[in-house]
């Protein structure tokens, strides 16, 4: 607020420096204004004729020698011609008028500098400064911060937009703390269910062990007790094994339609004049337009994965999309050259946390091609990787509508 105090003072001291400054460039300048070009025209033509007819020179006023020469209380020149001294008289009206209009003109400017930082203050900074401790509140995880509505239309869609960061914040805490609470339960859960036919195992074992089944009958019932708990042990584990894995995200997918070519201009925008400028080639092959059946949101940020894991796992020379047809589908495929990924990691790559043998110096979680295998599922597309001459290619399968 303070800096934009400044700026609106210093705009009004220059404004005004200004016409100051045009005032009396004006007011000087005008005592050489056009009257002495026409008196000077009026001289030669009294040297030429001898006439004082002054009906040709619109600021000369009259014309006066002899013993009028000095009397006047108008403005006036004297002027010599044929040996002989002329008073002309002249009028500054016009000059006037031209002062008066600029001033009118440079006074209506003021005026509207005015009402316009009036109005920038009123309805851009002021709201702003209501607004701009919102998102360091919602930084330190404090969602009850009171979010202003403002009526200006300059803000609405800002306090609309942070408000659903607000509401997705708070409902992403809600399920991650609803999620923690259903696992640890279900670990608990487990872990007393564990105990049982351990507890089994561990008295049959002790008990073949100190020879007290003499009977080979019991012997084998005692046998297949411990197996039969360890069957039931081996099904606990692989429930903790899918709990530890289960999908730990949410997606949420607006199935709708969008052309091909939307989606292309959107990745052509973003990516085509940044790759440029670290010297790797993105190419786009030629397509046919065409409507696909997806969230396009969603499958816009599948291809935005990959491209992003091309720059990173690329060798940075050329990045490209290429496009095929299939039983009613649109295969997009992104390319980048430099693979060193090997064959028989490729079924374990969209695998949630996976990294593969390339990304040893490269920062990442290994959620990426997790994350594209999700969306296309739920927009009922596929994602298959393969290596085809020392080129990385990932394709994405989407319906056509």
């Amino acid at each position: 607020m303070s800096t934009f105090r400044k700026l609106a003072a210093a705009v009004i001291v220059l404004f005004i420096a200004v016409i100051a400054g045009l005032n009396i460039y004006l007011l000087r300048s005008g005592d050489s204004g056009t009257y002495r070009v026409e008196a000077k025209r009026l001289a030669d033509r009294i040297e030429e004729t001898g006439s004082t007819d002054i009906s040709g020179f619109p600021h000369l006023t009259g014309v006066y020698s002899g013993e009028q020469l000095y009397r006047s209380d108008e403005h006036y020149l004297i002027i010599e011609a044929g040996g002989k001294l002329y008073r002309v008289e002249y009028t500054t009206e016009g000059r006037n008028r031209t002062v008066w209009a600029v001033n009118c003109v440079l006074a209506a400017l003021f005026l509207l500098i005015l009402i316009l930082l009036v109005y920038i203050r009123r309805n851009i900074i002021v709201p702003f400064g209501r607004l701009n401790t919102v998102p360091q509140e919602l930084a330190k995880g404090n969602l009850a911060v009171p979010i202003p509505e403002e009526k200006s239309r300059l803000f609405g869609k800002f306090t609309w937009g942070v408000n659903l960061l607000r509401e997705k914040i708070e409902g992403d805490r809600q399920k991650e703390l609803s999620m923690q609470r259903d696992k640890k339960l279900l670990l608990l859960s487990l872990s007393h269910d564990i105990k049982t036919p351990l507890s089994a195992i561990k008295l049959n074992a002790k008990a073949l062990a100190r020879g007290l089944y003499k009977d080979e009958e019991k012997r084998r019932s005692a046998a297949e007790s411990i197996n039969s708990r360890a069957d039931e042990i081996e099904h606990f584990v692989s429930e903790i094994t899918k709990a530890a894995s289960e999908d730990f995200m949410e997606f949420e997918v607006t199935q709708g339609e969008v052309f091909l070519s939307s989606i292309l201009r959107r990745l052509s925008d973003r990516y085509a004049q940044q790759l440029a400028v670290s010297g790797t080639k993105f190419t786009i092959d030629r397509f046919d337009d065409c409507i696909l059946s997806c969230d396009p949101d969603r499958l816009a940020e599948c291809l935005q994965n990959l491209i992003e894991n091309a720059v990173k796992y690329g060798d940075g020379r050329q990045i490209g999309l290429s496009f095929d047809k299939m039983d009613g589908c649109e295969l997009i495929t992104v390319s980048n050259t430099g693979c060193s990924l090997e064959e028989k990691e490729l079924p374990q790559i969209f695998e949630s946390f996976h990294r593969g043998s390339n990304a040893e110096n490269v920062q990442g979680n290994g959620l990426g091609l997790f994350i594209c295998k999700r969306l296309m599922s739920l927009m009922g597309g596929e994602i298959y990787a393969d290596i085809r001459e020392e080129h990385f290619c990932v394709t994405l399968v989407v319906r056509l509508a």
